[in-house]
């Protein structure tokens, strides 16, 4: 979820050099969230991850002061995170991380890379900036509703119902988009609604959604 977002709008916007800081800001800076809200979390002995925070604070900020320098426009970005890493904080905070609310802000937080890398690779329509974050969303959020139903809701008829009927909406959502993201939309589904029944272990859940952000990679930036 870190990489594809990223890698989806800079395959649509076009190769900078750019979106090398870029790339490594989002990820020193996930990795700062996630001491940080390890800190949040444990309560005692916070000193532990002084080191941690440390290192990734002045990778994240140097690399992000590149970015900033040059694409000035992409501040407003740092605004629209505070409400999304402030709901973050509070559910690891509550030792609450696997709440669907607080997946959801970060899937929401990953995707919005997508237009970033895009606009720094000099990608200019609105339009597609807003369909990249869009595409990306819509598939990050089936993901949350699907691996929930192989996993922690496993057997749950009422969360399955929900994640099915996301995924239809999903799908009709992705044909507004492109009539391409039909395929691969249809392949989420049907994932969706027949593999929960197959008692899957988390490795097998995983390599398959490998391959499907795979899928996802090659027929957006082919589309959009």
């Amino acid at each position: 979820m870190l990489a594809v977002p990223f890698l989806i709008g800079a395959l649509v916007g076009g190769a900078d050099r750019l979106q090398v800081p870029l790339f490594v800001a989002w990820i020193a800076g996930y990795l700062l969230s996630y001491y940080v809200f390890q800190t949040l979390r444990v309560r005692r002995r916070r000193s532990r991850y002084a080191e941690q925070l440390a290192v990734y604070g002045t990778v994240a900020t140097a690399c992000a002061v590149v970015v900033l320098i040059a694409r000035p426009e992409v501040m407003w970005l740092a605004l629209a995170y505070a409400p999304l890493l402030a709901v973050n904080a509070v559910y690891a905070y509550r030792r609450d991380d696997r709440a669907l609310v607080n997946d959801l802000s970060s899937v929401v937080q990953a995707c919005a890379m997508a237009p970033v890398a895009y606009w720094v690779g000099g990608g200019e329509s609105g339009g597609t900036a807003a369909a990249l974050f869009a595409v990306t969303a819509l598939y990050f959020t089936g993901t949350v509703f699907y691996v929930k139903t192989m996993i922690r809701e496993r057997g749950d008829a009422v969360f399955y119902r929900v994640s099915v009927g996301y995924h239809v909406l999903a799908l009709a959502a992705a044909a507004v988009l492109d009539a391409w993201l039909l395929a691969p939309f249809a392949v989420y589904l049907a994932r969706a609604a027949l593999l929960p029944s197959r008692g899957w272990k988390p490795k097998q859940v995983g390599v398959l959604e490998m391959g499907n952000c795979a899928l996802l990679v090659v027929v957006t930036a082919l589309t959009l």
